[in-house]
């Protein structure tokens, strides 16, 4: 909906106006869906404290109801482990982790609902319903490795870890052009992107801007690209197609970040027949590394790299 600022809601706050607005909603939950990057004054995304001027148009997208959670679907899932407490999937790219506005269907969730709350200690709880077992998430086009929680216990075990920082997770990346150095650290804040709400951004002194720290090494290099193992230090939001991008090497065919969402043979300067050679951003995460919930054993999963990442490297190295 968009609101012009009546005389009414000069010098209200955000949250207090739309409130008026919000056919019934509670101010708790408008400053949810404010915090999330749901309103915006004058274009730009704005904190529900902010006192409104006269003259200011706000944009305020109203947030979808809650549903009590995703359907249980037939979907094929490549499981690396299982027990009683705790699952490591193999996630494919294309896949949403959980269920959210424009995504119900078609979810990691709904698939494990369906491969595991039938069986005997089903899914954690403790997401809430539209997230039954999910600790932790990858976007929706990065492949690789996720780990589930089946029990409160080991849910609540897993999260500590990823709070703590003292799980190893390593992705590896296809990017634009060749890093200058063969290893680095990239140390930049990031926040929310200041008019584009599905974006993140390198932002400094920002309220929502947090510490990043991303590590990488060039494993191989092919002039107009390179293969990268990425290990994130910290977690933030598409944290490592932000940092990379902000280096200069976007991820190929990451379309929020490069601004092209596919990858052929001309745009890396190769010959030959101008076949898409890729249609997802070039991220997979090869390998997470915990300690158990029950055994406390610190244990390795990984995910083999997938066709499509395989098959443009093998363009790569064959030019």
């Amino acid at each position: 909906m968009i609101l012009d600022v009546d005389a009414e809601g000069v010098g209200k706050r955000l949250d207090q106006f739309l409130v008026r607005h919000a056919g019934g909603a509670s101010r708790s939950a408008v400053a949810r869906a404010i915090e999330a990057g749901a309103a915006r004054v004058d274009g730009v995304v704005s904190k529900a404290s902010l006192v409104l001027k006269a003259g200011g148009v706000v944009a305020y997208t109203v947030p979808e109801p809650p549903r009590a959670g995703p359907e249980a679907e037939e979907i094929p899932l490549d499981f690396l482990f299982l027990d009683d407490c705790m699952a490591a999937v193999n996630k494919p790219a294309g896949m949403v982790v959980h269920p959210a506005k424009g995504n119900w269907k078609g979810t990691l969730a709904g698939a494990l609902k369906w491969h595991l709350e039938r069986a005997a200690g089903g899914l954690s709880t403790v997401g809430g319903p539209t997230r039954p077992g999910i600790v932790h998430r990858l976007d929706r086009d990065t492949s690789g490795v996720i780990v589930v929680a089946r029990t409160e216990e080991a849910h609540q075990a897993l999260a500590a870890q990823f709070e703590r920082r003292t799980t190893e997770k390593t992705y590896l990346a296809i990017v634009q052009g060749e890093p200058r150095f063969d290893r680095d650290q990239i140390d930049l804040p990031i926040g929310i992107h200041p008019y584009q709400r599905e974006r993140m951004a390198v932002r400094r002194d920002h309220s929502t801007s947090r510490d990043a720290v991303t590590r990488y090494e060039v494993l191989e290099r092919f002039g107009k690209a390179a293969l990268l193992k990425v290990t994130p230090k910290t977690g933030r939001t598409h944290q490592i197609r932000v940092h990379l991008a902000a280096i200069g090497h976007p991820i190929l065919a990451d379309i929020l970040y490069s601004g092209r969402g596919v990858v052929d043979r001309s745009f890396l300067g190769l010959r030959g027949e101008a076949a898409l050679l890729l249609t997802r951003q070039a991220l997979h995460a090869a390998s997470l590394a915990i300690v158990h919930p029950q055994t406390f054993e610190r244990v390795v999963f990984e995910a083999p790299l997938p066709a499509d990442m395989l098959g443009l490297l093998a363009v790569l190295r064959a030019k």
